[in-house]
C-alpha cells in the first residue's frame, strides 16, 4: 500500500510557507519615517517578523540603526537572531512573568512615540497569552486561573479573547492608547482566527474592541467558569472597559492583515490537487468541538471512498475541546484519534491534523506535537497493542495514544501561525 505520510506533509509544509514572515512581510512594510522605528511584536512569530523587518530597514533600506528600536514577545522557543531589537521568550498558552515583563516593556516604549515616530506593531498568534499585563487588581496567578478555566471550557478563540481582552492593559485597543502620540501606528499581523477579525487576532492590542465587559461576564455565566473573587470584581469595574471606535487612539492607525488562513489552505489544495486528487474544500474556519467535526469528516472520507473517489478533503479553522479528562493533547490531537476510532477499518485513508505554528496544545515546550497522522500502521497499532481510542478519548489523552501508536507529529516551532489545517486522502 503507498505510503501516503510524505505526501501529507509536504501538502502541510505548502500551507505553512505561505504564511512564513520570511517571504510575506517586507513587501507590506511602511516607509521609514523621520524619527525613529518603534517595532512591537507578539505572537509565536513575533520574533522571526521582528528580524524580517530589521533586514528591510537596516540591511535593505540602510536605515542607521539607532532609528530602529523595539521588543520582540514570543513563545518560549521560537526564538530568532536580531541585531538591535530585544527578544522576550513567554509562556503560551499559559502566561508566564516574562510576557508580563514583554507586555510592560512594550507599554512602556510605546508610550515615548512622538509625532515624528513610526509605532510598528507586528501580531501573530499567540500574542494574546505572550502579551500579559493584568488589569490593576488582577495579579499574574489570577489571570493564570482564569486563563486555565477559559482553555478548558471549549470557548472559541473569539470569546475567549473576549474575556482577555477586559483583565489587560495592553489588549483591546490599549496598546494604540499608550502609543497614541507616534506620528502613524501601522499593525501587521498573521492571522490565526476565523474569519480574520482584527480585534481577535492577539486580543487586537491596536483596533477598536467592539465586545464589552457585559459581554465578557455573560460568557463567564455560560460557561460557568469559576473565577478568583479579583476577576470577577475586575469584570464589574467600568475603568476596565476596552477602547472603542471613535477613540482618539486610533486617529493616525492603520491595521494590515499580510496572511491569512484563507491564503495557506488554498496552498495546500493547490499541492493536493498537483498530486492528482480531486478536492473537496471544507473552507478556513471550521470551528467546533474537534470530536464532532472529525465524525462529519469520516462521513465524507466513507462515501467517497464507497464512490470510488481519491479525493482530499481539506479544511482550516480552529477547532476546541472541552476538556473533560486528566490527558494530554489538542485540538488536532482530539481530531485525529476521533478520525482513527471512526476509520479504523479504512486502510486505504490516510490525514494529517496540525497546527500551523507546531504546537498543537501542549505545556509550552518547542518540542510539543503539531499534531498527528494516522494511516494503515496507525490501525494495525490499535490491533497490536489493544488500544482503545474511545477510552483515550474520553480522557482527552490524544497524546498519550499517539505516543504509543508513534503518529504524533513534531515539527517544532514554524514561526508562524494560520490556523490548523486538516487533510484526509481517500
Amino acid at each position: 500500500m503507498t505510503d501516503r505520510r510524505p505526501l501529507l506533509r509536504a501538502i502541510f509544509d505548502a500551507a505553512v510557507a505561505a504564511a512564513h514572515p520570511d517571504r510575506i512581510l517586507a513587501a507590506q512594510l511602511p516607509p521609514a519615517p523621520r524619527g525613529r522605528i518603534i517595532c512591537l511584536a507578539a505572537g509565536k512569530g513575533a520574533a522571526a517578523m521582528a528580524a524580517a523587518a530589521e533586514r528591510h530597514y537596516l540591511d535593505t533600506l540602510s536605515l542607521e540603526p539607532s532609528r530602529l528600536v523595539g521588543i520582540a514577545t514570543t513563545r518560549h522557543g521560537h526564538r530568532v537572531p536580531t541585531s538591535v531589537i530585544e527578544v522576550i521568550e513567554a509562556g503560551h498558552p499559559m502566561p508566564d512573568a516574562a510576557g508580563v515583563r514583554g507586555a510592560e516593556a512594550s507599554l512602556a516604549l510605546a508610550a515615548t512615540a512622538t509625532p515624528d515616530d513610526l509605532l510598528l506593531v507586528l501580531l501573530s498568534g499567540g500574542g494574546s497569552a505572550n502579551w500579559i499585563a493584568p488589569t490593576e487588581g488582577v495579579t499574574l496567578a489570577q489571570k493564570q486561573h482564569a486563563t486555565r478555566a477559559l482553555l478548558r471550557s471549549g470557548a472559541p478563540i473569539g470569546e475567549v479573547n473576549t474575556v482577555r481582552k477586559h483583565l489587560s492593559r495592553i489588549k483591546g485597543g490599549r496598546l494604540a492608547r499608550a502609543g497614541r502620540h507616534a506620528g502613524q501606528i501601522v499593525t501587521l499581523a498573521i492571522s490565526d482566527v476565523p474569519r480574520d477579525e482584527p480585534s481577535a487576532i492577539a486580543s487586537g492590542p491596536t483596533v477598536p474592541d467592539p465586545t464589552t465587559l457585559a459581554d465578557a461576564r455573560a460568557l463567564v455565566a455560560r460557561y460557568d467558569l469559576q473565577l478568583d473573587p479579583a476577576v470577577a470584581a475586575a469584570l464589574n469595574d467600568q475603568r476596565n472597559e476596552s477602547v472603542k471606535a471613535g477613540d482618539a487612539a486610533f486617529a493616525r492607525a492603520r491595521f494590515e492583515i499580510i496572511a491569512r488562513p484563507r491564503q495557506s489552505l488554498d496552498a495546500a489544495i493547490q499541492f493536493a490537487r498537483d498530486a492528482g486528487y480531486e478536492v473537496a474544500d471544507l473552507g478556513a474556519d471550521l470551528e467546533g468541538e474537534a470530536r464532532e467535526v472529525a465524525a462529519a469528516h469520516a462521513q465524507l472520507a466513507r462515501k467517497a471512498r464507497a464512490a470510488g473517489r481519491k479525493l482530499a478533503i481539506l479544511s482550516g479553522g480552529e477547532l476546541t475541546v472541552t476538556v473533560r479528562g486528566q490527558g494530554r493533547g489538542g485540538p488536532n490531537q482530539e481530531y485525529a484519534l476521533a478520525l482513527a476510532q471512526q476509520l479504523s477499518d479504512l486502510p486505504d485513508i490516510a490525514a494529517l491534523a496540525a497546527d500551523t505554528d507546531g504546537a498543537d496544545g501542549g505545556a509550552g515546550n518547542a518540542d510539543d506535537p503539531a499534531g498527528a497522522l494516522i494511516d494503515a500502521a496507525t490501525f494495525a497499532q490499535i490491533v497490536a497493542r489493544r488500544l482503545d481510542p474511545a477510552a483515550y478519548l474520553a480522557d482527552n489523552d490524544a497524546t498519550g495514544f499517539f505516543a504509543q501508536t508513534g503518529d504524533l507529529l513534531i515539527t517544532g516551532p514554524t514561526l508562524t501561525n494560520v490556523n490548523d489545517i486538516r487533510v484526509i486522502l481517500v
